[in-house]
């Protein structure tokens, strides 16, 4: 009688939202929206810039990352924006694992991952072994990272692949997807 009643008055939609919104304990997180970097117009750049910053340096991370792409460049005569968008597809995963507790037992359950994660998880990867590398000068690290990744070699590939054979060894619990 009560849904009746709202769907005539077309207001169904909004009253089902209103009852399974409570359940909720905060907000949704707001999507932000990422401004693409100044000198290339970049959103995939910017995202680099971001997760390279520290402290606030921003300027610095710029000046880093901009180094390093004139020095891919002069290395290998391609474009080096198109280098560093290859070397980040090359490291960006396809699934995951993901620990989900089933009856006493902890599974290690394979999901597939959503491209913007994937992305993000790629540069995560390329960044931390850039710090990891020896050396002194953080633009050769990232030089160095970038066209190994654009290579298929270095850390972030043998990460990307540890984690897709560690979902390949544990297909069997794809059943408990969540």
């Amino acid at each position: 009688m009560l849904i009746n009643k709202l769907t005539n008055q077309g207001k169904y939609v909004q009253f089902f939202k209103d009852i399974f919104n409570f359940m909720s304990r905060r907000r949704t997180a707001k999507k932000r929206v990422l401004l693409p970097d100044p000198l290339y117009s970049n959103k995939l750049i910017q995202m680099v810039v971001n997760q390279l910053m520290k402290n606030g340096k921003k300027s610095l991370a710029y000046r880093l990352f901009y180094d390093a792409l004139n020095e891919i460049g002069a290395k290998t005569e391609q474009d080096p924006i198109k280098v560093v968008e290859q070397a980040i597809f090359n490291a960006t995963p396809l699934v995951e694992v993901k620990a989900r507790r089933i009856a006493g037992s902890t599974y290690q359950v394979p999901l597939d991952v959503n491209p913007e994660r994937g992305t993000a998880l790629a540069i995560r990867w390329i960044l931390s072994s850039c710090r990891n590398r020896s050396g002194r000068d953080m633009v050769s690290k990232l030089k160095n990272e970038f066209l190994e990744a654009f290579e298929k070699k270095g850390n972030a590939i043998r990460k990307k692949d540890e984690m897709h054979k560690m979902a390949q060894a544990n297909k069997a619990f794809a059943k408990y997807r969540i």
